[in-house]
């Protein structure tokens, strides 16, 4: 069993560069002192607006991935908007892009909220996870935990899903923990009995990680931006992500973090 990777959102870090204009933090330097420390790949974001990240992010990180081969560069957005044009340019640029993830986020939108809705979305997804096909890059579907959509999302044409974890970390440390984990295990079991990999985030903590990936099967990948980047600023990257790796290897102690 191959263990859980760890992306890292670099979202955050973006944020807090874009309210001044002398370029720092660097997302480079971020994503640089990340991988060193073990993190097995980068996510961003780049919306319409820019907010965060921006076009140029992405290209400066493809650049630098292409020192990292045996990591993932795992770029997210609406497929609908910019989304395709912005993993296009790293294509035509040649640069790596392994996975796109694709969220169903309106223009305005304070932070992914919901994932997609089978059948309703499937005609206008389809051509766009074919397109992503052709130029080499897996497909990952941001999705509530349903099980009953999973093997939607597989007819479709996804490879992956990537499981909608606020609701488990809102309940986590409630009466409703339990109970959410349990749909968790449920909605990602199903999508294993379909044929698809399995991925995780939103609002993932070193609190909670542990108890999510010791009962939700066969978890791929989680992607953490906003815990991680808030712990970093207290502990540095170093010794955050370190701490991310043991999280990890604790739901999963026959296995070591690669």
């Amino acid at each position: 069993m191959k263990t859980t990777a760890l992306s890292v959102n670099l979202n955050k870090v973006a944020t807090v560069r874009n309210t001044r204009h002398l370029g720092i933090p660097s997302l480079t330097r971020a994503a640089t002192l990340c991988l060193q420390a073990g993190a097995h790949g980068i996510t961003v974001h780049p919306r319409p607006d820019e907010r965060h990240i921006r076009g140029t992010d992405v290209t400066e990180l493809g650049t630098l991935l292409q020192a990292w081969p045996d990591r993932e560069y795992n770029i997210e957005g609406n497929p609908l908007h910019n989304l395709m044009d912005v993993v296009g340019n790293l294509v035509a640029l040649k640069l790596p892009v392994h996975q796109v993830t694709f969220v169903p986020d309106g223009e305005g939108q304070f932070t992914s909220d919901h994932g997609w809705t089978f059948p309703q979305d499937a005609e206008r997804l389809k051509p766009l996870i074919d397109q992503a096909h052709a130029w080499g890059v897996r497909v990952s579907l941001f999705m509530d935990a349903e099980p009953a959509a999973m093997a939607a999302a597989k007819a479709v044409g996804a490879d992956r899903v990537e499981l909608y974890t606020e609701p488990y970390a809102a309940a986590w440390g409630t009466a409703q923990q339990a109970t959410q984990l349990a749909r968790f295990a449920r909605a990602a079991q199903a999508a294993l009995d379909a044929g698809l990999g399995v991925n995780a985030g939103h609002d993932l903590s070193r609190d909670n990680l542990t108890p999510f990936l010791s009962q939700v099967p066969g978890i791929s990948e989680v992607s953490i931006g906003h815990a991680l980047i808030a712990d970093a600023l207290e502990l540095g990257y170093e010794v955050t992500i370190k701490d991310y790796l043991r999280c990890i290897a604790q739901a999963q102690p026959s296995h070591s973090p690669a």
